[in-house]
C-alpha cells in the first residue's frame, strides 16, 4: 500500500514531467525514477508510467491540434502503424534482453543531440522534404517498436527525424511527435494492462496531473516556438545521455 504523501509527490513529479514532455519529451526521466523511488517493482513502474503518459499524450495532442498544427489526414495512418509497432516492442521486451540496446542508446541520443545543435533546419521554417511520408514511415514504425521495446529518447527521435527527413518545422514536428508518442504508449500499455501491472490508483492521480502539466507545457511551446524547444531538447536529451550512459556502462 503505498502512502497518500508519497502518491501526492508522484503527482507532483508527474505535473513537472507533463510540462517537460510536452514542450522536448523526456518526461519519463522524471516519472521512472520517482516511481521506483516509491517502492514499485521495476515493471509495475514502467507500466504505470506508460498509463500516466498516454493521458499526458492525449492532453499535448489535443492541445495541438485545436491550433491547427497536427495533420491527421497526412499522418493518422502513420501513427496507427507506429500504435502496432509499440505493441510488437513490448511483446518482445517481455522474451528478449535489452542490455545491448542500453549500452547502444546513449550513443544514437547524442547524434540526435548534434543534429539539433548543428543543423539550420532546427527551426520553426518548413523546408523541402527529403523522403516522403511512405518512405518515412519505416523510420516511424522503427522508432515506435523501439518505444514499446526500451523507450527513452523517443520523443527526440520522432522530432529530429520530422525536422530532418520530412522538413516540418520545429513545433509542427513537436507537435506530430505528440501524436506519435501518444500513439506508441497506447500500444505498448496494452501489453501491459493485458498482463495486469500497472498500478491504477497511482496512475490515474499521476495522469491527472501530467495532463494539467501538458497544458502548460504545449501552450508554452506554441507561444515561444523553437526558442523554448530547441533547447528543452537539447537539455532533455543531455540529460537521457547521461543517465543512459552510467546505467549500461558504471552502474552496477
Amino acid at each position: 500500500m503505498i502512502a497518500p504523501e508519497t502518491i501526492a509527490l508522484l503527482g507532483l513529479a508527474a505535473g513537472t514531467a507533463g510540462v517537460i514532455d510536452s514542450i522536448a519529451g523526456g518526461g519519463g526521466l522524471i516519472t521512472v525514477p520517482a516511481l521506483l523511488a516509491a517502492g514499485l517493482p521495476p515493471v509495475n513502474a514502467l507500466a504505470t508510467n506508460k498509463l500516466q503518459s498516454v493521458f499526458s499524450q492525449i492532453m499535448s495532442t489535443w492541445r495541438y491540434a485545436r491550433r491547427g498544427l497536427i495533420e491527421f489526414r497526412s499522418y493518422g495512418l502513420m501513427a496507427a502503424g507506429i500504435f502496432v509497432t509499440a505493441a510488437i516492442g513490448a511483446f518482445t521486451v517481455q522474451h528478449i534482453s535489452a542490455d545491448a540496446l542500453k549500452r547502444l542508446i546513449p550513443f544514437l541520443v547524442i547524434g540526435a543531440m548534434l543534429y539539433m545543435l548543428f543543423s539550420p533546419r532546427m527551426t520553426d521554417v518548413e523546408t523541402e522534404p527529403r523522403v516522403s511520408k511512405a518512405g518515412y514511415s519505416p523510420v516511424a514504425g522503427a522508432i515506435g517498436f523501439y518505444d514499446g521495446f526500451f523507450g527513452p529518447g523517443t520523443g527526440s527521435f520522432f522530432t529530429t527525424s520530422l525536422v530532418g527527413l520530412r522538413g516540418l518545422g520545429l513545433i509542427r514536428a513537436a507537435a506530430h511527435t505528440k501524436l506519435f508518442n501518444f500513439a506508441s504508449n497506447a500500444g505498448s500499455l496494452i501489453l501491459f494492462l493485458a498482463a495486469g501491472q500497472a498500478i491504477w490508483l497511482v496512475g490515474f492521480v499521476m495522469a491527472a496531473c501530467a495532463m494539467a502539466g501538458a497544458w502548460i507545457g504545449s501552450h508554452l511551446a506554441m507561444r515561444h516556438g523553437a526558442r523554448i524547444i530547441r533547447p528543452l531538447l537539447i537539455v532533455a536529451s543531455l540529460a537521457l545521455t547521461a543517465k543512459l550512459a552510467w546505467d549500461g556502462f558504471f552502474a552496477s
